[in-house]
């Protein structure tokens, strides 16, 4: 059954991610869908909780009041996302990957003729100064959303602040080729350990929006993540065995 709640107190992302993830820590809820715009919340339960139940989930953050709105057959309730195509759901990635991927092509081009090398450098490079610049531009929305998922910031929030730093640490380091052997180490620990709580939450079906834009876009939780971290994975091993 799909319950609806109205939610006061939300402000930004940060906000929503925050009632979400909180929510969704509930033992019987099975998913949670967040209306900004409108202040509600859209809960999915395996049987009836409580509003009580509910309430004390965000008494640890007193601008967050929840009260029962209406409730509606499970069928009943359509997710925005369900509506779009997989290129308009995934639009604002792969325009960024097109780029990165335009620009890196180019820097591979040298006088000498094409360098893999340069190319895969200039790529990472990109990949983690651009991914970590859209998370900056609300932090605590991307840190959130990060717990939600991530292995470490689960149990760890503070992580989901330093990983963007990380990302911009890595992006300059891969830009200025400095400890070029230690920096594709230190991506590939830091992606490998990134993706296993992606497979986690795409292996148990978990309808939750990925953090790897940041807050700044919604963007479901897919095998898209998977292939993109993946890819970071394989490239950031081959540049360690290539120094």
């Amino acid at each position: 059954m799909i319950h609806t709640y109205q939610i006061s107190g939300m402000t930004c992302s940060g906000c929503q991610a925050k009632v979400q993830s909180l929510l969704s820590q509930i033992k019987g809820v099975k998913n949670v869908d967040i209306s900004l715009a409108e202040g509600t919340a859209d809960i999915t339960m395996e049987q009836h909780i409580p509003t009580d139940v509910l309430q004390k989930a965000l008494e640890a953050y007193p601008k967050y009041q929840l009260t029962e709105a209406h409730t509606f057959p499970a069928t009943s309730i359509m997710d925005d996302t369900d509506n779009r195509t997989w290129l308009q759901t995934y639009r604002p990635i792969l325009l960024i990957f097109a780029y990165i991927l335009g620009i890196t092509l180019i820097a591979g081009h040298q006088s000498n003729g094409f360098s893999p090398m340069v190319m895969m450098r200039v790529f990472m490079s990109g990949f983690f100064l651009t991914f970590s610049f859209f998370k900056m531009l609300d932090l605590q929305g991307f840190a959130d959303s990060y717990a939600m998922y991530d292995i470490i910031a689960r149990r760890i929030k503070a992580w989901g602040y330093i990983y963007a730093f990380v990302e911009l640490v890595l992006g300059l380091a891969y830009a200025f080729n400095l400890l070029p052997k230690i920096t594709s180490a230190i991506a590939f620990l830091v992606m490998t350990v990134s993706l296993a709580g992606v497979l986690q939450s795409v292996l148990n079906k978990q309808k939750i929006r990925c953090a790897c834009l940041g807050a700044v876009f919604n963007l479901p939780m897919s095998t898209v993540t998977i292939i993109e971290d993946g890819l970071m994975i394989v490239m950031s091993l081959l540049m360690f065995i290539l120094y």
